[in-house]
């Protein structure tokens, strides 16, 4: 398999230390490894990371049951700088993963419940007159926070949470003229009911693309509502569980170090190439009316190559990619008013589109 470069090394300044090569008996490819002055990038690099991503969902297991995937892809956008908008009924434990997430990667968590008269300086803070300085003083709101759960989004008027979304886009409130940063990593976790929709406001389809997954959560298995029900049984309170029993795995710094170590994994041409097709197939699909923005794909680029750096790859592969297309896609197309009609639904299309899309190989 032919290699690119990381993005924004110097082609003139890399040293190739060994070339690709076909395994003996098996189908896998032992990618180009280049040193980029003193930092070599190749798969031993990553082994580190798949190693500590293991340990983190081990660490949520031992409290939340159930919900894998939902788990490793709320991970995939935080280390892909992303944030993830959630899709389900209430009672499925969000509060909980935010709870354990902060624990667990060692960040500071948080809660904002979005009502009718929630105004956006509730989440983004104020400036509050101090009466011992006879001056005013911002105070923070609840969104300088690492991880942020933004209960049923759809709640609240179009500007609260239009605020809400520049702050994940921009990474600063600001506030009279005054800009305040908040402290990487942050992701955002913003809910919404698909079922009740009385007294809520739809996201616009500009908004939601601002988001890099949406995640559908289902009921647990018979199995894991059984596992949950005899873990509230157990007479323990729930936040001394998570206390004594969730370990912190990662800190901030290191979080940042992953990320940035996720934008080094290598992506040949041919998985570009792959992307490209889908997202624009996407805008020719008999069953959308509307097809996905250019950004799906950095979307789906940028996931990819953590989801590569979680299996301790430095390279992407097509499954990488198809993994996450359901995630990354479904809050970015629109179905056709005659799909609808006909009772097709957004995850069957893209799931049809994805069949027909040619699977680069080696």
């Amino acid at each position: 398999m032919e290699n690119a470069l990381p993005t924004g090394i110097d082609p003139a300044k890399v040293v190739e230390i060994n070339g690709p090569a076909q395994a003996a008996g098996s189908g896998d490819i032992i990618e180009t490894v280049y040193e980029a002055g003193v930092e070599v990038i190749g798969t031993s690099a990553f082994d580190p990371v798949r190693k500590e991503i293991e340990a983190l969902m081990a660490e949520a297991s031992k409290v939340y049951v159930g919900q894998e995937q939902f788990v490793r892809l709320t991970l995939v956008a935080l280390f892909a700088g992303g944030h993830v908008l959630i899709e389900s009924v209430p009672g499925l434990g969000k509060t909980l993963l935010v709870r354990i997430l902060g624990e667990a990667l060692g960040c500071r968590f948080g809660r904002v419940q979005f009502t009718a008269d929630l105004m956006p300086s509730d989440i983004t803070g104020q400036p509050v007159f101090d009466a011992r300085t006879q001056d005013f003083r911002f105070r923070p709101g609840p969104v300088f926070t690492q991880i942020l759960l933004a209960d049923e989004i759809n709640r609240s008027p179009a500007k609260t949470h239009a605020a809400l979304l520049e702050i994940m886009q921009e990474g600063r409130v600001t506030v009279d003229g005054t800009t305040y940063p908040i402290a990487p990593p942050f992701l955002v976790l913003a809910t919404q009911n698909p079922v009740e929709s009385e007294g809520t406001y739809n996201l616009p389809e500009a908004q939601l693309d601002r988001f890099l997954f949406k995640l559908v959560v289902d009921y647990p298995t018979a199995k894991e509502e059984h596992l949950i029900l005899r873990l509230h049984s157990a007479r323990q309170n729930l936040e001394a569980q998570i206390s004594e029993r969730i370990k912190p795995v990662l800190t901030p710094e290191r979080i940042l170090a992953i990320m940035e170590l996720c934008r080094t994994v290598m992506v040949d041409d041919k998985i570009v190439h792959y992307i490209t097709a889908i997202v624009r197939k996407t805008r020719e699909w008999p069953a959308f009316f509307m097809g996905a923005s250019p950004r799906a794909g950095i979307a789906l680029l940028s996931g990819a190559r953590v989801l590569a750096a979680f299996s301790g790859r430095s390279y992407v592969t097509p499954d990488d990619v198809a993994e996450i297309v359901l995630p990354v896609l479904r809050h970015r197309v629109i179905l056709s008013p005659e799909s609808e009609v006909e009772g097709e639904t957004t995850d069957n299309a893209l799931k049809g589109l994805l069949k027909t899309i040619e699977v680069p190989r080696p």
